[in-house]
Order: structure tokens, then sequence, then C-alpha cells
């Protein structure tokens, strides 16, 4: 299953964060905590580089608590500063203000010497299609600062953001990268609902979906539908019996995939299936070279 989606306003996206970059202190950047490594842009490294960075575990909530505690010493290992966040109760958040001063510390420091008092960090918000970067910054302001939506593509322009005397953000649109070298890598993302939904096959993304969870999470299928689930089942089993839990029947009896696909996809976006996380540190052979 190849999956490549990177419509032209992302090209003009990266370009205003080329711009941009040399106007901030910190870049924080939000990745999916279900699929940490997918869910960063290679980019954001390459345009970022000599910055301070905050890695920001987004929608912890929703994936495996040791997975996440996993991949919190993985990027604290490579010189990242982290949080685990659920951006949307605000759980983390007083964590942040204490990440971003500690991560800029030297630039305080710096500036304190050459007699720059107060200066605010100034930071980048940065990460890919429909992670929650807007939803982070409204909470962490505690305002509606910026627009949100549970679809990527919602915040199309940056801005800046006041948040108090300490920091000011820039938020920026959610982009991709032009082309993923690894398939999995775009159907992790496609899982997430960061790829838009109407290039997919969605049948076959959620018969992925239906394998792994088998593989790696057994029971989290039995406990949503109610079912008797096999790790012998075929991807296209597994619909079917979700298919047959949740009523999805046509006249004629039979199982309508294409419905029970979404189902699981929207269980699995939502939470509603149990926290789950896509991939693991130790089991993710490319991890130092990304």
């Amino acid at each position: 299953m190849d999956i490549q989606w990177y419509p032209g306003h992302m090209t003009k996206a990266r370009r205003m964060m080329q711009e941009n970059i040399k106007l901030v202190d910190l870049i924080i950047e939000l990745v999916d905590a279900r699929a940490p490594l997918s869910s960063r842009n290679p980019d954001i490294d390459e345009l970022g580089k000599g910055k301070s960075r905050l890695i920001l575990l987004n929608k912890a909530d929703l994936a495996d608590e040791k997975s996440s505690g996993a991949w919190s010493e993985w990027f604290q290992a490579r010189g990242c500063y982290v949080v685990k966040l659920d951006s949307r109760s605000k759980s983390g958040m007083k964590s942040v203000q204490a990440a971003i001063q500690e991560a800029c510390r030297e630039k305080t420091e710096r500036d304190r010497r050459r007699g720059i008092l107060n200066r605010p960090v100034r930071a980048m918000v940065a990460g890919i299609p429909n992670v929650g970067k807007s939803t982070f910054i409204n909470s962490f302001a505690g305002r509606a600062c910026a627009k949100t939506g549970n679809k990527p593509g919602v915040t199309k322009g940056a801005q800046w953001i006041r948040l108090n005397k300490q920091v000011e953000l820039l938020d920026t649109p959610g982009i991709l990268w032009p082309k993923f070298d690894d398939p999995e890598v775009g159907v992790r993302l496609a899982m997430l609902g960061s790829v838009n939904d109407e290039i997919l096959n969605l049948e076959e993304l959620a018969s992925k979906l239906g394998a792994f969870l088998q593989e790696h999470f057994p029971g989290a299928l039995d406990e949503r539908y109610k079912g008797e689930f096999s790790p012998a089942d075929e991807p296209w089993q597994i619909l079917e019996k979700i298919a047959k839990a949740r009523g999805c029947l046509s006249k004629g009896g039979e199982a309508d995939l294409k419905k029970a696909a979404s189902f699981l996809l929207d269980d699995f976006r939502s939470g509603r299936l149990g926290r789950i996380t896509l991939e693991f540190p130790d089991r993710t052979e490319a991890a130092d070279e990304r």
C-alpha cells in the first residue's frame, strides 16, 4: 500500500517556515504519541539545525503508556526535551512551560549577560497535519487563538501569538514531506488521520490496522466489538466480523466492509479501542537513520 500526499499548499508552507526559522529561539514539534517517529517531518530537522528542540508527545492519552515512556527516553537520548501531553484536557501544560524555559536557559542567560532583560522566548510550533497544534496553542494560552479541526489542513498560514511576558509562539500550518521513503510511514499516518481519507482505500487501510491490532494488542477488537476474533483471521474476516457486530449488512445479508472499515478507523482514532501505539522504538530498525 503506497500512500503519498503532498498538496501544493505544503510547498508554500515549507518556504514560509524556512523564512521564519531565523526569528525563533526554539522549535516546539508536536508528534502523535501513537506513532512518534512516523509523525515527525524530517524536513523540520533540516530547517531547525542549531535550534533548541522540544518534542511534545501529543495525544498521549490515546497511546500505550509504556511505549510513550520508551519514546520519551529515545528522544531525550538524542538531545531533545520531551513532554507527554493531552492538549484537549490541558494535561501536561505546566510541564511544557517548564520545558520551554529549560530548553532556552542558555539563551536567557546569554541575554542577561548582554543586559537584555525580560525578552520573551520565541518558539515555532511545528508538526504534521492533524497532530493537534492549534488545540495545543489554545489550551496553552487559555483562550482561543488558533483555528482547530479534526481533519488535516485547518491552519492555512502563520500567526504570532503572545502567550505571556515569557513566551511568544509562531503557529504554522501542518506539512508533510514530498515522499515517504518507507511505505509503512504513509500507512501509519493514514491510520492516524494525517492523510486525506478521500485519496485512500479505506478497506485496505482498515484491514492492515485490524491485523496489527491482532498481533500487538490482542483483545482490543474483542473488547470493543464483543466478538470472537482469532489471530488466524484473515484481514477481510476481521472487517466482516466488525460489520456483523455493528449491523453493517446489505439487503442480502452480506457484510458491508466499507462501513466496517470506517467504524474501525474512527474507533482507533478516537481512542475507543483503548490505548494503542503503532510503532515502538525497540522495533524500529531505521530509527537512528531518521
